[in-house]
């Protein structure tokens, strides 16, 4: 990659963060596209980057990093750059930069992980996936959950949702998800038996841990605060609702829990905006166990993925698809916004 690729890269994801609602992280995208430079070690580290970029979400690795030193009251300089204030474009460029060289080895340490929000209002864009698979299954189902961050999106059920003309879940949650919906409405009416409830992460995050409670929240746009509301009050949840999460790699999580299965219940394998992170390798081992465990599949011992990805990286919207086994056949059920802000059922 050049470096005027690397640039090119964050004004995309300027772009990105504006048609998502954030002007502010577009703004900052943006500055740090202008600023960058090698006489940083987050500079050098950010226009050496080795692999691809946006595939590497690596401006919002930067732009976490910024925001985890702001929420943790580390640098009240760079917090004066932050909303509500309004800074000259003059001035928030030289003091950001200031702000990088303030703090160069902990951004650097920033860029090596990748962004992890566990994005709660994704829930909302998933659940007619999983009831749509709830009502093909028919049995129990053991729920599992890949890259699933902090794992809070498994207590799903635990969350009310709102579509307009038809609600559904815990009318008193304190987890409340609105989203917009653009044309049919989705179908609820599915019974959903939940026995057992897993999910996994590479770099799982540890939501009772006061400093990985503050990275999972420095991923969350800063001009955002229902994101921010809406991830504490989850959290609210985690405390009272049990749910297990391992550290391991994807595809041998998926490789366990396929071999684990019990008879009369369906496992229900679920993922949202985390399939690009992984490798190659990973997604083709993870794709051939599901197929392999699919083709031996009988009515006692069904599988379901529902995944909300986008179909290629440069998509402006996710797709909900849902695979049911036996079968394996992929239905695409709806477009989604990746913040879950909006749902058309197709």
């Amino acid at each position: 990659m050049t470096n005027n690729d690397i640039r090119a890269a964050f004004e995309r994801q300027a772009a990105g963060c504006s048609a998502l609602g954030s002007p502010f992280t577009a703004r900052l995208c943006r500055a740090l596209a202008a600023i960058l430079d090698r006489s940083s070690v987050t500079g050098l580290a950010v226009l050496e980057w080795d692999g691809d970029p946006r595939a590497d979400a690596l401006a919002l690795r930067l732009c976490g990093g910024l925001h985890a030193l702001v929420l943790a009251g580390e640098d009240d300089v760079l917090a004066g750059l932050y909303p509500p204030a309004q800074v000259a474009e003059s001035t928030f460029r030289a003091e950001l930069d200031a702000a990088i060289r303030r703090n160069d080895e902990a951004l650097v340490r920033a860029l090596d992980s990748a962004p992890q929000t566990n994005e709660i209002a994704r829930a909302g864009m998933i659940l007619p996936g999983l009831l749509a698979a709830a009502r093909e299954l028919d049995r129990p189902v053991a729920l599992i959950e890949i890259g699933a961050s902090a794992g809070l999106n498994l207590l799903f059920d635990r969350f009310h949702y709102d579509y307009g003309a038809a609600r559904w879940g815990e009318p008193t949650s304190p987890v409340r998800l609105v989203p917009e919906v653009r044309g049919e409405v989705p179908r609820l009416d599915a019974a959903l038996e939940i026995v057992a409830r897993t999910g996994n992460d590479i770099r799982p995050i540890d939501w009772r841990d006061p400093l990985q409670r503050l990275r999972l929240r420095s991923y969350l746009w800063p001009d955002q605060q229902a994101r921010l509301q809406r991830l504490d009050a989850a959290i609210g949840l985690a405390e009272t609702a049990p749910f297990s999460m391992e550290r391991a790699d994807a595809a041998d999580f998926v490789r366990r829990q396929l071999a684990a299965r019990e008879p009369g219940t369906a496992l229900m394998l679920f993922h949202t905006i985390m399939w690009q992170y992984l490798p190659v390798a990973t997604k083709t081992t993870i794709e051939a166990a599901l197929a392999a465990a699919g083709a031996e599949a009988g009515p006692d011992t069904p599988i379901a993925r529902v995944a909300m990805e986008p179909i290629e990286t440069s998509d402006p919207h996710a797709t909900l698809s849902l695979t049911v086994w036996p079968g394996g056949e992929t239905r695409h059920l709806a477009h989604c916004d990746y913040h879950g802000r909006w749902i058309e059922w197709l």
